[in-house]
């Protein structure tokens, strides 16, 4: 009765065989445990976005936890950016005043690659985006400025999920 009991115990159990605790980094990136993050480029004409974009994703890799935050020198890989575009597009227009703008959409797109310790490519070339929109005040400028932070957290959520999750 009790090899009985035990051997339906152990047939219940193993089906959780495969699973395990800890993060679920894809198999390409089983060995990178750290990542360093430097600034990066602007290709785009807004300016100083560079230090908030590079910011956002590394507080984003902190929250997410899969890999650890580490300068160059003592990193496994190193993540090169460039941030590639800014866009505005319309959304909602005034009533009766099909040219007047109240919302507009604001997409921010970078480019990225994983590089491994030796310069070896271990994921991209590929691209992330984040989008938000905003409503027209005063100063379209400052109104734009105000919501690139929204958009950068979305690029870095879809950012570190592509490589943490391998997706």
């Amino acid at each position: 009765m009790k090899k009985v009991s035990f051997l339906l115990l152990a047939l219940l159990l193993s089906g959780c065989a495969g699973y395990h605790l800890g993060p679920a980094t894809p198999a390409y990136l089983r060995q990178i445990h750290s990542i360093a993050v430097p600034t990066f480029r602007n290709a785009t004409l807004v300016p100083r976005i560079e230090v908030l974009v590079t910011g956002t994703v590394i507080k984003q890799f902190q929250q997410d936890g899969t890999f650890r935050i580490a300068n160059e020198d003592n990193s496994d890989a190193t993540l090169k950016g460039e941030i590639v575009a800014v866009g505005r597009s319309p959304a909602r227009s005034v009533r009766g005043n099909v040219l007047a703008t109240t919302e507009f959409n604001l997409s921010l797109r970078v480019r990225y690659t994983l590089l491994g310790r030796d310069g070896k490519t271990l994921a991209g070339p590929s691209e992330a985006a984040g989008l938000t929109s905003f409503f027209v005040g005063e100063d379209v400028n400052t109104d734009e400025r105000q919501a690139l932070p929204l958009a950068a957290e979305q690029l870095a959520g879809h950012l570190v999920s592509q490589l943490s999750e391998g997706w």
